[in-house]
């Protein structure tokens, strides 16, 4: 599928440092290959094999299939090239699926959906999140806005939706009885979705147990600073500014020191 002198490549996926960009991505992509962010003692296990093959194989992945200038792409930068046919294959959020076959893609009609990988350990690399409408304690508007909330996720928005735009854009991952609608599921990818979500396991997200819930992330409230810092580590490897054993050992030290302040070991 590569071939850089028409500015096509085999693969695109999330360089951008971040949590919630190249480190949700990565650390979906580890748990396949039997890596976890800690052991049951919290330790950190950036210093461990699984980690150093996770790292190693999206390495070699993004440095001889991928486009340039990755360590900059995050999901809106890969979409676009994945909408102009820049890439034979982006691994992302199903929510993803409608942008590349609507009316903005010009390859809306040669895609297709596959579940994220398994290496053969027993987990695939897929992760779950969620789009949340929440209402603040202090809000003077709450029975206005759970009547909007009401209205943005009920049935009858899916269907004027539908009736405007088409069932392919009507919002994924919402209601359950969606993926039961006959003319939805003539959306190619609507069964795809569906067994993606359903694939993913918040509770056990690893091969070996680990004293944490969360796919792609770690449901403690030091994670999203940890994970940007090492996010950083590995947008610069993957930007060869570092060498992927350094990342390591940097991801290593700083979790390490963040997890000890935090009082999760000694």
């Amino acid at each position: 599928m590569t071939d850089k002198s028409k500015e096509q490549y085999g693969i695109c996926l999330r360089g951008k440092a971040g949590w919630g960009e190249n480190m949700a991505f990565l650390t979906a992509m580890s748990n396949s290959f039997g890596a976890k962010w800690f052991d049951m003692d919290w330790k950190p296990q950036f210093d461990q094999k699984p980690w150093a093959d996770t790292l190693a194989f999206y390495l070699n992945l993004m440095n001889n299939y991928g486009p340039p200038g990755a360590s900059n792409n995050g999901f809106n930068e890969n979409l676009a090239l994945f909408q102009q046919g820049h890439c034979g294959m982006w691994i992302d959020a199903t929510v993803a699926a409608s942008f590349v076959t609507g009316k903005d893609s010009t390859v809306a009609d040669k895609v297709a959906f596959a579940l994220a990988p398994d290496n053969g350990l027993g987990k695939r690399g897929n992760w779950l999140w969620a789009w949340s409408l929440a209402i603040p304690a202090g809000s003077a508007k709450v029975d206005a806005a759970k009547t909007f909330i009401n209205w943005a996720t009920n049935k009858d928005y899916a269907a004027l939706v539908a009736s405007k735009e088409g069932w392919a854009n009507v919002p994924p991952g919402t209601r359950s009885s969606l993926y039961a609608n006959p003319e939805y599921q003539k959306v190619p990818f609507a069964k795809m979705t569906l067994d993606s979500i359903n694939s993913a396991d918040p509770t056990k997200p690893t091969v070996d147990p680990v004293p944490y819930t969360g796919v792609q992330f770690v449901a403690i409230p030091e994670f999203a600073g940890i994970a940007t810092e090492t996010g950083q580590q590995f947008s610069a490897a993957l930007a060869g500014t570092i060498s992927a054993a350094d990342a390591l050992k940097a991801a290593q030290d700083l979790t390490t020191t963040a997890m000890t302040k935090a009082g999760y070991i000694k």
